[in-house]
């Protein structure tokens, strides 16, 4: 099988360096490592000009959407029969592949296989066995992973863009992902779309990854700080989802709205006391859920 390696990145140069080796020391060789850069200013473009053996792809900044959307097209281009997607902070140990593929050898007829992602040593997981499209008071997200103790390869109905081996059959049924949503929900999106096409997604626990960890000795104002630009495609980009796939107008309307509602919230009590949120990020924040409900996406 001709498995093709997607990695993603911007301006993350050392830990770029630490995935293509992790990806180089696979057990199981790849076909081809593909780069999407994603117009990194920090030095990546000229080290990945001083690499063989990688195929690089330079665009302008896309996001993590757009890179994986190019990414994935060209894998597919290049002959690719499963795409293995990741962004640079991920870094597969050398077995990873091999167990996905073990996994998936038993299951033939699943289109997507997760790994088990581990930060500092520890379960980092946000993968979850189903969706809730019909009330706007809980979460889309069911049955999390997180609450439970897995051992053996388990069905899920969504994965993050860390380490999926994405079949072919997929890619050529549901498409590429919605570039238009730049960062945020993009792996949700897609992982939904696929479950609804009918495919099966497994979570393999042995198939392991380690997750860098960032903002670990950061207050909350200036995690806050340093997130704040990324929260607003997180309300847009999930309430588009509940806009576009929610079976009821609770869904569609109201749950995209409690979401807003909480940020709105947090940064009108928290503004005269802490740098996290100012005053004038409250319109912004409502801007990004009236165009989620418009179904208005792109980069800011």
């Amino acid at each position: 099988m001709n498995i093709i390696a997607v990695v993603v990145t911007y301006n993350r140069l050392p830990l770029l360096k630490r995935t293509v080796a992790a990806l180089r020391a696979q057990t199981r060789q790849l076909g081809e490592i593909i780069v999407v850069n994603n117009g990194s200013t920090d030095g990546t473009g000229e080290w990945l000009a001083g690499e063989t053996g990688l195929h690089v792809v330079e665009q302008g900044n896309e996001g993590g959407s757009g890179g994986f959307y190019t990414g994935i097209k060209e894998a597919c281009e290049r002959g690719a029969e499963a795409v293995w997607c990741m962004d640079d902070d991920v870094f597969p140990q050398s077995e990873c592949l091999e167990k996905l593929l073990k996994v998936q050898a038993a299951h033939p007829e699943a289109g997507i296989f997760a790994p088990r992602r581990l930060q500092n040593g520890k379960v980092f997981c946000h993968d979850f066995t189903a969706y809730n499209l019909t009330n706007p008071f809980a979460s889309m997200y069911r049955g999390k992973l997180a609450k439970q103790s897995v051992t053996e390869p388990t069905a899920v109905a969504g994965t993050a863009f860390e380490g999926p081996l994405i079949m072919r059959p997929v890619i050529d049924k549901i498409g590429l992902p919605n570039r238009d949503l730049f960062i945020f929900c993009d792996d949700t999106d897609y992982c939904l779309r696929a479950h609804l096409a009918g495919f099966s997604l497994i979570y393999v626990p042995d198939a392991l990854m380690d997750k860098e960890l960032f903002f670990a000795d950061d207050t909350w104002a200036e995690r806050e700080q340093k997130k704040k630009w990324k929260r607003f495609y997180q309300i847009r980009n999930s309430t588009y989802l509940n806009h576009r796939y929610g079976r009821n107008f609770g869904v569609r309307y109201l749950r995209g709205l409690i979401g807003v509602g909480g940020y709105i919230l947090t940064a009108a009590l928290t503004a005269p006391f802490s740098k996290g949120w100012a005053y004038a990020d409250i319109p912004r924040l409502w801007q990004a859920y009236r165009d989620g409900i418009s179904e208005r996406l792109g980069k800011y």
